[in-house]
């Protein structure tokens, strides 16, 4: 990943920060999301219920655009624009309760018959402000 060494702190899980996600619509218009995230170290994983407007948006158009905002000074975030990478069900679920333990403390109680989805992202371009 092309991110500042002083901003990764972001990127871990003890920040907690959340990451807005801005996926684009079939009639090109954009539409945002806040989103739970963590990081292998070289892409940024979030994830879905499958079927959902940002899942659908992905699958087609995989380009988007986040910002991962500092928990505790609102104008130090980061600016990301990347491409998904990667789309897979196989350990969704498992994701989505490493997700849950981050940001809320507890296992993920899943909708019965839900999709899990974990989607990567490889960040393209970055701006650290």
């Amino acid at each position: 990943m092309n991110i500042p060494e002083n901003y990764l702190d972001l990127l871990k899980d003890e920040t907690r920060a959340y990451m807005y996600l801005a996926t684009v619509m079939p009639d090109g218009t954009p539409q945002v999301t806040p989103i739970w995230f963590n990081s292998d170290g070289t892409n940024i994983l979030i994830n879905s219920a499958k079927e959902r407007v940002k899942d659908r948006n992905m699958r087609a158009r995989p380009q988007v655009a986040l910002v991962i905002q500092d928990p505790t000074t609102p104008y130090r975030y980061l600016q990301i624009r990347g491409r998904v990478v990667e789309i897979t069900e196989k350990g969704g679920d498992e994701h989505i309760n490493t997700l849950s333990l981050k940001y809320d403390g507890a296992p993920w109680k899943n909708t019965p018959g839900q999709v899990r989805v974990t989607y990567k992202i490889f960040p393209e371009h970055v701006d650290a402000h």
